[in-house]
């Protein structure tokens, strides 16, 4: 491999060195004077420079060499994905700063943990190459660990780090076994493999003749990888992937990570981390051609089939709303796996586009939670459905907010929740999967439960004295407005989705599945 490097090569990471750079004017910043509003400023006007870096660069169509150091593959899709990520993180950035305003003790590494996590999660989405996956997926979830403990004078923030950090640990040498057992095999750390020649090649001339080879070679690819020592390593990565993304059988801590987090934190841990994950996965997938092994898209079903029953199923028993989207959030990945098997040319667009339409409203979801939640203004967060009660009484807009994201959750029309499931069950059904659309269908039947059983609580009569209230004026709050634009987000792609559905069908991936299924 060639590490001879000059700057001009690195240009397709600027997005990625600028939020890196802003965590390093971050801490300078902090050692000189503490000044939460400062920093807070710092940190969103570099995730806003990253994002437009990014938007120049797909609008305006420049021409940039995708491959970096063989590390990295920067396309349409990873800057997908990284539009994404800086949403959700500026989102989580204004969130925190009325979350924290009154904490007494220091305010501002939260801000630098969090841009550090960030940056990996950038690279994580544009990652090729093992190397790269597993440094960029822990320089994502090692600040993580301190920004779920963040508030540590309460116990469940501080047991919610530290079980995190046991578990996560696991998964990430789980995943470690599992490249060296698929590079025993194959002999290469790439996730193109011994096709990396071939499609590199392809992709910079389109010879007719190297396409023909690269379609024949991908079959031969996953007979490889169906040895023991291939299926043994496939299946520690898949189990690694599945725990990072909450899956079931994989689950279990989620429930009461997202209940322990700090609210801003647990929209960190639903949104950022997971985009960053399956983006990732999927890259994976299509890269090497592991998604055509049939045991592997047997384990991804039954992975997927069993999110969505376990998810639903479990939620519709639970009385804290954390942990309600907590087990929403489980489902949603099920059924993102089960667009994920399909292995179409339209699955990649339906994926993309779900993921867009899960980040927007799980920020609303989650942003109203933590608008209710500053434990150093209340007793405690505003966790259980009973501190929603009557809320519409008290706070109507916020009430109205928390409701759409609530039906966008449950795919109502004319929210872009709505838009998402109906594009994973149109391409499930293009490829008569007619298995995946009924689990989507009968998935969503049964959370339209509990997102209905959330919202009638907040239309009740009220409590003389409510426990946990939001601020009178949270809505000139930066948290405020940012959930109220997520709200209106979420309503225009209900209504009019064609400009984010072409977005999403421009999000194309440079691998070689994904080529030759073209």
């Amino acid at each position: 491999m060639n590490f001879t490097l000059s700057f001009s090569e690195l240009m397709p990471l600027a997005p990625v060195m600028i939020v890196a750079l802003t965590a390093i004017i971050v801490m300078i910043l902090t050692a000189i004077k503490r000044n939460h509003n400062l920093i807070a400023t710092v940190s969103v006007i570099g995730l806003n420079l990253a994002l437009l870096n990014i938007l120049f660069t797909l609008f305006t169509g420049s021409q940039i060499s995708p491959n970096v150091m063989n590390l990295f593959m920067v396309d349409a899709f990873g800057l997908f994905y990284q539009v994404i990520i800086l949403i959700a993180a500026l989102a989580c950035c204004t969130l925190s700063h009325a979350y924290i305003e009154t904490y007494k003790d220091n305010r501002e590494e939260l801000y630098l943990l969090m841009l550090i996590s960030v940056s990996g999660a950038m690279l994580m989405v544009t990652s090729s190459h093992f190397a790269s996956f597993f440094i960029s997926l822990e320089l994502m979830s090692i600040p993580v660990y301190g920004l779920i403990a963040y508030t540590y004078q309460r116990g469940k923030s501080l047991e919610a780090g530290i079980k995190y950090l046991v578990l996560s640990a696991t998964a990430s040498a789980m995943l470690l076994m599992g490249m060296a057992y698929v590079y025993s095999v194959l002999g290469s750390l790439s996730f193109a493999g011994q096709v990396d020649d071939m499609f590199w090649a392809l992709t910079k001339s389109q010879d007719p003749q190297l396409m023909m080879a690269l379609q024949s070679y991908i079959p031969q690819f996953g007979e490889k990888l169906t040895t023991v020592f291939g299926i043994l390593g496939l299946g520690l990565i898949i189990s690694a992937v599945a725990f990072k993304l909450s899956l079931a059988p994989f689950h279990k801590w989620t429930p009461d990570v997202y209940a322990g987090a700090p609210a801003p934190i647990a929209t960190f841990l639903a949104t950022v981390a997971k985009v960053a994950m399956i983006g990732l996965f999927v890259r994976y997938l299509l890269s090497s051609g592991v998604i055509g092994i049939e045991s592997i898209k047997t384990i991804l079903i039954v992975i997927a089939v069993l999110s969505i029953l376990i998810g639903n199923m479990l939620a519709v028993k639970q009385v804290n709303l954390k942990r309600i989207l907590a087990y929403s959030s489980i489902a949603h990945f099920g059924y993102l796996f089960l667009a994920v098997v399909t292995t179409s040319f339209l699955s990649l667009t339906s994926v993309s586009l779900y993921v867009l339409t899960y980040v927007l409203t799980t920020i609303g979801a989650f942003g109203a939670v933590a608008l209710m939640s500053s434990p150093y203004n209340n007793n405690d967060e505003a966790e259980s459905l009973a501190d929603y009660r009557g809320l519409f009484w008290r706070r109507p807009v916020l009430t109205a907010t928390l409701t759409v994201m609530m039906l966008s959750l449950a795919g109502i029309p004319l929210t872009a929740g709505f838009i998402g499931k109906f594009m994973l069950i149109m391409t499930v059904v293009s490829e008569a999967h007619w298995f995946f659309a009924a689990m989507i269908i009968v998935g969503s039947g049964i959370g339209l439960y509990y997102y209905l059983r959330v919202m009638i609580v907040m239309y009740m009569t009220p409590p003389d004295t409510p426990r946990i209230d939001a601020d009178k004026h949270w809505g000139q709050k930066v948290g405020g407005i940012m959930v109220l634009l997520a709200a209106l987000a979420v309503l225009v792609i209900g209504v009019y989705p064609d400009p984010v559905i072409a977005m999403a069908n421009q999000a194309q991936l440079i691998a070689p599945l994904h080529i030759v299924l073209q």
